[in-house]
């Protein structure tokens, strides 16, 4: 697995090339991602950005990405109510300031939400952009959450912050948009800030990187005679404003962006991967290696009496074999090499998990010498006196004495086994251990790193 995951970082660092040539070309402009759902509004905000930087005789450049190539256009962003961005599109403002408007991570197609995910990484900050119809849904911050953990400053703007209001025209009563309220906009304001910054924190985010949300409407200042009075009440004083401060933070990153893009890489595809796949894997292989341990002792009960089953039947076929020889020696070894057999059989089939060859040494014995094949002698009077006969052979006792000798070969077999298998398991988790560790360190190093990283361009 760590071998295919290897081939797999590489692929993933080759992939990020046309993020890192596409940040390469704005190299001295502050890259701001347009974010939010296909009907924020985003592409609007765009146009109208660039048509007052147009006003003021600022130059203004549409761009798209096509093939990993910036393709420069005449033509302002298509503008609709339902999602008209299909690709990666931009505009530069003026001579420092780009904005990416990308096809929503909430994209209605896959191949666009995407195309999306793989670009923010050029991004030097973020513009959220929700709809004052229901303003400041947190939960589409949790699609941004890998630029927030890279530390990119995030600027929430409240669009369509409109409302309509009747009035009189010509003796008849007609409904037009206009300005919300101060007092509404401040309090939604206030409340998109309080939600987000509740999120960034559940998020792990740090809750510093948000600027105070902003509350425009593109559609009121558009209708009206575009004034400084109109542009501040539609809300573009404080949205110029806001611009402004939110490109310290996001110079502050693009300083360290290469270096921001192989820690992301290291920490999201190679650690992340890691994390992810290989914790769980060595999680469950100590638990496997714990029940192994629970089960252990039983295993070995289990061994032991199948053997003793298999061996103990064959006892009085042998004690015939080597009866006429009385030869003790070759029916021990005979036994011991029978006991090793069976062992190695049974511990294959209940510890197949381990790799045990029976040693044999501890099934080999000996008998007492009282165990033997000697005669047993019966004494009775004659006529010189008392006489002893043979009356045969004492099988009970050199049969207890054999099974003695292997009860005591099967308890020797049997716990230099477990003594293995528990070496075993304790080497593996040493190892599951040592992974979990090392797995710990390098994420210590990396957050280090990053820390260091990120103080060294503030």
């Amino acid at each position: 697995m760590l071998r295919d995951s290897e081939q797999t970082w590489t692929q993933q660092w080759v992939g990020l090339q046309a993020t890192r040539d596409l940040a390469d070309q704005f190299d001295d402009e502050a890259l701001l991602l347009v974010f939010g759902k296909f009907n924020a509004g985003k592409s609007s905000f765009c146009n109208f950005l660039a048509e007052r930087f147009a006003a003021h005789k600022r130059p203004v450049r549409y761009f798209h990405v096509e093939a990993g190539r910036i393709v420069e256009t005449s033509e302002p962003f298509r503008e609709g109510a339902t999602e008209t961005t299909s690709r990666l599109q931009g505009v530069c403002l003026g001579e420092k300031l780009v904005l990416l408007d990308t096809p929503g991570l909430h994209s209605v197609t896959p191949e666009n939400a995407a195309l999306t995910q793989r670009f923010t990484e050029s991004a030097d900050g973020v513009l959220w952009l929700t709809s004052s119809t229901s303003p400041g849904q947190v939960q589409e911050l949790d699609e941004l959450g890998r630029e927030l953990h890279r530390n990119k400053p995030l600027l929430p703007v409240v669009t369509r912050s409109d409302e309509y209001d009747e009035d009189e025209v010509d003796g008849e009563i007609v409904k037009r948009l206009c300005n919300k309220s101060a007092r509404r906009r401040a309090l939604q304001e206030h409340d998109v800030r309080v939600r987000a910054r509740e999120k960034l924190v559940a998020m792990g985010v740090d809750a510093a990187l948000l600027e105070p949300p902003v509350s425009i409407s593109v559609y009121v200042a558009r209708e009206q005679e575009q004034t400084p009075e109109a542009l501040a009440d539609a809300g573009f004083g404080k949205l110029y404003a806001a611009l402004l401060a939110i490109a310290e933070p996001a110079l502050a990153y693009k300083r360290r962006k290469r270096a921001e893009i192989l820690l992301h890489h290291l920490e999201e595809n190679v650690l992340g991967r890691l994390q992810g796949d290989v914790l769980p894997l060595l999680g469950e292989l100590d638990r496997s290696s714990q029940a192994a341990l629970a089960t252990l002792e039983h295993e070995q009960e289990r061994i032991a009496n199948a053997v003793w089953r298999g061996i103990v039947p064959t006892l009085p076929g042998l004690l015939d074999t080597y009866v006429a020889a009385r030869d003790v020696k070759a029916l021990c070894d005979t036994v011991s090499e029978s006991v090793v057999e069976m062992f190695g059989r049974e511990a294959e089939r209940l510890l197949g998990d381990y790799v045990i060859a029976p040693e044999v040494s501890l099934a080999r014995f000996e008998l007492d010498d009282v165990a033997d094949f000697d005669g047993i002698a019966v004494g009775h009077p004659g006529a010189d006196g008392q006489v002893c006969e043979v009356a045969g052979i004492d099988f009970g006792r050199l049969h207890a004495a054999l099974s003695n000798a292997i009860r005591e070969c099967l308890l020797r077999l049997c716990s230099d086994a477990a003594r293995r298998c528990r070496a075993s398991i304790a080497r593996l988790t040493a190892l599951t251990r040592g992974l979990e560790e090392a797995l710990k360190v390098h994420e210590e190093q990396l957050r280090e790193l990053k820390r260091k990283v990120r103080s060294e361009s503030v």
